[in-house]
């Protein structure tokens, strides 16, 4: 398939807002021949990155907006201004390649409208760009709801928050200490002529100078090191996990912190994990699978205690609760064109629902640890406030100050140019029944 056509039928999906792009790029990219993979997969994230931006340039362009059903031909409208304004892509290419996938659609009238947009961009970008320059949406490449939301909840950052969401994330390992050690596993990078460097917060964390084919990195398919963000990496060693206890790993897919949990006390108890999502399970049973770990996995809705609690209590617990997403943007980008306001307040229930119930199976004296990747307090620090004020015998533990911004309840992580995702975390212990 041509490239720019697997990025037009992967985006299409998510401006109707019925996908996202890790559910409806990965069938496409298959279709496209090896050598144009990465071309498709830059055109379909990068367009999403700055679609917010490309959206005001294309109803400046454009004489009348278009119709519903042509989601398609916007999309391909997106990827060609995308192309001219950020690609090295000759503009003559560019153009032309977007126009003929036109022919594929079968809607042959739209190329005539998308090569006059494309070259009436090409003369009037950058007068149009400045007549949009006071528009918050236009400097920040994010939807204004989300631009006045983080500019309401962080006054002093959001717009370094902006500037983060829009750069191309870091690649990031994760060590099995089971393996090896953080120090000798940067020598066989090294010796691999892979350029990394130690993370700043996380012991077993090395990020790489430029991004590279996992299969490159030394033992990596013998379970010695795995794909994960600093940030994330933090769960597991606030858990102050022992030999001999019993973990739950709530939320728990794709499995990344359910293997960290495994790699950092190989004498756990058990650990169960359980996903909403049956086939969500799928990834975390092939990351056991590949780093030869053990874990019982249930297919469970946490709030729904009856179909999958045992009654026997845990003694440590992950809460990684559905969140907005809205600190890992730079790795989602089409986030920006599904996200909406009205979805914060029934995600910030729901997190709320999972804590009330999970919390009953965690034992006296047990502690739950609270993960999002989000920037937003409703879903974070108001969220566990609100559970302190209800349940008295939850008590917050001071997690420290080495990483993050103290908040009333919890630490907040910015993402970082060149460094982690955004995360927040909160650290409770039960004190009786």
């Amino acid at each position: 398939m041509n490239p720019r056509l697997a990025a037009c039928h992967a985006l299409t999906p998510v401006l109707q807002g019925k996908a996202s792009l890790s559910s409806s790029l990965p069938p496409l990219l298959a279709q496209v021949e090896e050598n144009n993979k990465g071309l498709a997969q830059e055109l379909a994230l990068g367009t999403a990155r700055w679609q917010p931006r490309l959206e005001l340039l294309l109803n400046k362009l454009l004489e009348k907006p278009l119709k519903n059903a042509d989601k398609d031909i916007e999309a391909l409208l997106y990827i060609g201004l995308y192309q001219l304004l950020y690609m090295r892509t000759p503009a003559h290419a560019a153009i032309n390649e977007t126009v003929n996938c036109v022919n594929t659609l079968k809607k042959t009238w739209a190329k005539g409208l998308i090569n006059a947009v494309l070259r009436r961009c090409q003369r009037e970008n950058l007068e149009i760009f400045e007549q949009l320059a006071k528009d918050p949406v236009s400097f920040t490449a994010h939807p204004r709801w989300l631009q006045k939301r983080l500019k309401q909840d962080w006054p002093d950052y959001w717009l370094s928050i902006c500037e983060a969401n829009n750069a191309h994330p870091p690649m990031t390992l994760r060590i099995n200490l089971q393996h090896t050690t953080q120090e000798n596993y940067l020598n066989l990078l090294a010796q691999a002529e892979i350029e990394a460097t130690p993370c700043q917060y996380s012991s077993e964390g090395i990020q790489l100078k430029r991004p590279c084919a996992v299969l490159q990195l030394p033992y990596f398919a013998e379970g010695w090191v795995s794909v994960q963000d600093e940030a994330a990496q933090l769960a597991a060693q606030l858990l102050d996990l022992k030999p001999q206890q019993r973990i739950l790993d709530a939320c728990c897919a794709p499995g990344g912190k359910t293997c960290h949990i495994l790699e950092r006390e190989p004498n756990l108890a058990e650990v169960v994990a359980i996903d909403a999502e049956n086939n969500r399970l799928q990834k975390v049973t092939e990351n056991l699978q590949r780093l030869s770990l053990q874990a019982t996995l249930k297919t469970a809705d946490g709030r729904n205690l009856a179909n999958w609690w045992d009654s026997r209590p845990f003694d440590r617990i992950l809460l990684d609760a559905p969140c907005s997403a809205t600190g890992v943007i730079r790795r989602h980008p089409d986030i920006k064109l599904t996200r909406k306001l009205e979805d914060i307040t029934p995600l910030a229930n729901l997190q709320y629902e999972l804590l009330t119930a999970i919390w009953q199976t965690l034992a006296v004296g047990g502690i739950l640890v609270y993960a999002t990747c989000s920037v937003l307090p409703e879903e974070n620090t108001q969220n566990i406030e609100r559970f302190l004020s209800t349940h008295p015998n939850a008590q917050e533990l001071d997690i420290g100050n080495q990483w993050g911004i103290k908040q009333l309840r919890g630490r907040q992580l910015f993402p970082q140019i060149n460094g982690h995702d955004g995360f927040y975390y909160a650290k409770l212990i039960k004190l009786a029944k």
